[in-house]
């Protein structure tokens, strides 16, 4: 049976701004109070959707989320008509009609962790939202995704879904984010690689003293059993505290894998020697051959990768085994990253070539190519199994280009946050998004 591993690519939302709402994110606290552009940062999201389509990859999409969040704000007091709760939150509390309004759902890499069916215990493909629950922002996120999700993977056959963990902070969850598989095909059993920040009851675990380590080893245990794995097919790694501290806020910032490949960065684990061993010899029972490449904190300091996102870099599977890096503008403007990528690629490593991607929009905001995309292995008949309006053709390329231009604004700032009007304009762009990916109702607004 055939097997293909989907990227499945957040869509901008219409409120995207820069809020620097994101403590222990650099570039999301660097670039606040900026003025955004909502209408570019979707089609530059929508360009590498196509053009990776265009390569011969499976491509999906992920739609955003209803913002601002009236029902949310309704929940801690504000009441009126929806334009008058914005009016309200406004003038009493403008950092928590910012955050409301957040585009950050285009981060699906924080959506859900999700275990393909080779994997698991019933063999079906599994889903647990993120709780998000170490920022409001994105924890008011994962009611609307499990809606999405289960109405892009609706078919309880081949799919399994589970609600976010409790949201207290010893089981706080980031998703994909710090969660990625190795295995030799994406149809064979795999090692499901968890990486955490802290432990929430095991002291002997150290923590970072500057900034939160937001995934705790408990939600990535809870996560495990929920799907169903086996303990010979999952590692637990965690990551280095000294390099959170320097705004390594998750894992994919610090470390990307796929396939047999590993690509991290020197810096990025403690007990590294140990933990690789563990995951060799894990995929080796299961009949892969790891490839770990190590970037040198020589060549690339922490900060270069946290500046760059090198690591936060798609690793794409091509059809002759070799792999493509999806790499974001600011590698190659960085010349020790962009003369490193250029010897890797000379040494002949997995590495075949690197493509390089502008998503300014998004990078100002903390987030690179990783961040954008949820990636979920299916067989084919899985695949079969998934809403069609969600894989990308192009006709729908062309259908979400042509909605991009009419619903968003060309620009954002926090002014325009206090506008009732955003609001009308995002129902009506969303409402209307559903239609053209045949999600059904899915937001609170058509809910009722």
């Amino acid at each position: 049976m055939k097997s293909c591993e989907v990227n499945f690519d957040g869509l901008v939302g219409p409120t995207h701004n820069y809020g620097g709402l994101s403590y222990g994110n650099v570039a999301s606290q660097s670039n606040s109070q900026q003025t955004s552009n909502p209408r570019e940062a979707a089609l530059q999201g929508l360009a590498k959707m196509k053009a990776l389509m265009d390569m011969g990859f499976t491509q999906g999409v992920l739609a955003p989320q209803e913002r601002p969040d009236i029902a949310g704000l309704r929940k801690l007091g504000f009441s009126g008509t929806d334009a008058e709760v914005i009016a309200k939150v406004a003038k009493q509390d403008m950092p928590l009609l910012v955050a409301s309004c957040s585009a950050s759902s285009m981060w699906v890499a924080n959506a859900a962790t999700v275990s393909p069916s080779a994997d698991t215990a019933d063999g079906r493909v599994h889903f647990t939202a993120a709780n998000l629950n170490c920022k409001y922002h994105r924890s008011i996120e994962h009611p609307t995704t499990s809606r999405v999700l289960q109405a892009m993977f609706a078919d309880q056959q081949h799919f399994a879904h589970h609600a976010a963990l409790p949201a207290v902070a010893q089981f706080g969850d980031e998703g994909a984010a710090n969660h990625t598989r190795f295995c030799r095909d994406y149809g064979d059993a795999g090692v499901e690689f968890f990486v955490f920040g802290r432990s929430a009851f095991d002291t002997r675990y150290p923590a970072p003293q500057k900034y939160p380590a937001r995934q705790t080893l408990e939600a990535s245990q809870a996560v495990a059993r929920l799907h169903g794995l086996s303990a010979e097919g999952v590692v637990y790694g965690q990551q280095n505290p000294a390099v959170i501290d320097q705004g390594v806020f998750h894992n994919d910032v610090i470390a990307v894998g796929n396939g047999e490949v590993l690509f991290y960065h020197e810096d990025a684990f403690l007990n590294t020697e140990a933990l690789v061993a563990e995951l060799h010899d894990k995929l080796s029972r299961r009949g892969g051959r790891l490839q770990a490449i190590c970037v040198p904190r020589a060549e690339v300091a922490v900060e270069d990768a946290v500046r760059s996102y090198l690591f936060n870099s798609q690793l794409l599977a091509r059809g002759d085994g070799s792999m493509l890096l999806i790499v974001p503008e600011e590698c190659r403007a960085n010349e020790r990253v962009w003369n490193y990528l250029q010897r890797l690629i000379a040494d002949e490593s997995p590495i075949a070539e690197v493509k390089v991607f502008d998503l300014k929009q998004s990078m100002q905001n903390g987030g690179g190519p990783a961040c954008l995309r949820l990636r979920v292995a299916l067989k084919d008949t899985e695949l079969a199994a998934v809403n069609p309006g969600v894989i990308m053709t192009a006709p729908l390329y062309d259908s979400l280009t042509q909605w991009v231009d009419r619903h968003y604004r060309d620009r954002m700032g926090e002014n325009d946050l206090t506008d009732p009007q955003l609001l009308l304009e995002c129902r009506t762009a969303l409402d209307e998004l559903t239609q053209i990916l045949k999600l059904g109702a899915v937001y609170p607004f058509q809910l009722g």
